[in-house]
Parts: structure tokens; sequence; C-alpha cells
């Protein structure tokens, strides 16, 4: 009888996972096998690895490079912002964290692409910042269709992915933990480095790669604030398969950068593991 329920019970927990499994496999695997097939085959359906080492031209080694640059010069601004952030918000009352951490939220909840127009009304050679810059008699900014205007929009899009991770990560420290190194003698110096570094290591590390990501791949803040000047990786891929319609080497392509993105990602919890912190999610 025993065991009749537990077989009962383990086809219960099968169907209710039937539905995820569907989910995964015909929005998951499915795209990813489509996409391998077409990076390995050529417009005859031919086996060929033309389109995965095609990365190697000149034009695309340049689009790759320019968007890791991009993607770090991002990542690490990100960190550098929230991290102090994250410490504040860590020691403010209960009410005031939900109410800050409440505004980063709320521009995540206005669609992608109307956050990046309103940073190209923001950036225009006669929008609001210029426009308030030329009233105070400062110089304009003329940083529209360059890396730095996609930079400031890549920043302010996922500063929110770095922030919560950290700020959780520093909300699990007991406030008992300090006040016991201060009780042995250890200073805001020694505090900082010995307990609240390693203790907010795997929410540094899940904050990166929530940034790094996003920010490698991305094509839409590039093609809206950079105008056609700034190539990234992810714009090359998207003109091969809405312009050029050579889905072969967009897919080659997108094969290279899923490899960038796991490598990266594998480093990274490498890094997370070594540094032995505790995980945030």
């Amino acid at each position: 009888m025993k065991g009749r329920w537990r077989w009962m019970n383990k086809l219960k927990r099968q169907l209710l996972a039937g539905p995820y499994l569907i989910w995964i496999i015909g929005f998951v695997l499915l795209p990813v096998i489509v996409i391998l097939y077409y990076a390995m085959t050529n417009s005859d359906s031919g086996f060929t690895l033309s389109n995965v080492l095609a990365i190697g031209e000149p034009i695309h080694l340049k689009a790759l490079f320019l968007s890791l640059r991009l993607a770090l010069i991002c990542t690490v601004i990100c960190l550098i912002l929230s991290y102090p952030l994250a410490m504040i918000l860590s020691s403010l009352r209960k009410k005031h964290q939900n109410l800050i951490v409440f505004i980063f939220i709320l521009p995540m909840w206005m669609n992608f692409m109307l956050r990046i127009l309103a940073w190209r009304m923001l950036l225009n050679n006669n929008g609001v910042i210029n426009t308030l810059l030329n009233t105070l008699g400062l110089p304009s900014l003329d940083i529209l269709n360059t890396p730095t205007a996609v930079v400031f929009c890549m920043v302010y899009d996922f500063l929110p992915f770095m922030i919560l991770p950290i700020y959780n990560s520093m909300a699990r420290i007991s406030k008992d933990v300090i006040e016991a190194a201060r009780d042995l003698g250890a200073n805001n110096v020694t505090i900082f480095f010995k307990i609240i570094m390693p203790l907010t290591f795997s929410g540094v590390i899940s904050g990166i790669i929530m940034v790094f990501v996003p920010a490698l791949t991305s094509f839409a803040i590039s093609d809206l604030l950079g105008g056609g000047k700034v190539m990234l990786i992810g714009n090359v891929i998207e003109q091969a398969f809405m312009q050029q319609y050579n889905w072969n080497l967009g897919s080659g392509l997108s094969v290279v950068l899923m490899i960038f993105v796991i490598v990266s990602m594998a480093f990274m919890s490498s890094r997370d593991n070594e540094g032995g912190g505790a995980g945030v999610w």
C-alpha cells in the first residue's frame, strides 16, 4: 500500500512538472537546436563551419571587441555605483529601504524601448539636457550617436540588476556579527574587508553576471542611441537575420556570442565558489 502511494505521489509530481517541461522544450531547447542547425549548415543544408568562423572577419571582431569593452565599462560603473548605495540602503530603516528599492525598480515597469527613446530625447542636441545647460550658460553635450550615450543608457537600464543582489546579500548580514567584530577591536576598514566584502561576494558575482550578459548581447540601445555609428555584435547578428535574411551567418555569430556568455558565467560562478560566499537567491 505504501509503495502504491509513493508511486501515485511521484506520478503527481511528474504531471505537475509537465507544463514546465513542455515550456523548456518548446521555448528553450528547440530554438537552440534550430540555431545550432543553421549555424552548422549553409544555404544548401550542407555541413560547414564558415558561419562560426566568420567571427574572425575584421568587421565582426571589431563589433565583438567593442561589445566586450562597453559591457565591461557598464558592469564596472554599475558595480561602483551599486555597492556604496547598497551599503547605505542596508543601514536605513526598513520602510525607507523599501521606498528607495521601489524607486529603483519603478522605471523597470516601463517598456524597455520607451526608456531608450526617453534617453534619446534627453541626449538630443536640442534635448532637455542641452537646453538646461544652455540656460545655465554651460557648453552643450554632443554625445548622442557615440559609445558614451550607449553606456549611459546601459547603466540606467541595468543598474537595478546590480543593486538588488548586492543589497539582498548585505541585508542578510546579521548586525550581531558587526557588533561582535567591534567588541573584538575591529575598526570600520577591517569590518569592511574581513566581514562585509566576503559575505556580499556572491551578491557581487550575481550582479556582475546579470549586468554583463545583457550588456554584451544588447543591440536595441546601440541601434537607437548609436545612430548606426556604434556597431555591436548584437547589431551585426540582428542585421544578418532581419536585413540580409542570412540565418546561417546570424546563427553562427549567435553561437559564438553564446559561447562567450557561457564562458563568462562559468568563470564568475567558479570565482563565486572559490570565494565561498553565501547564495543570494
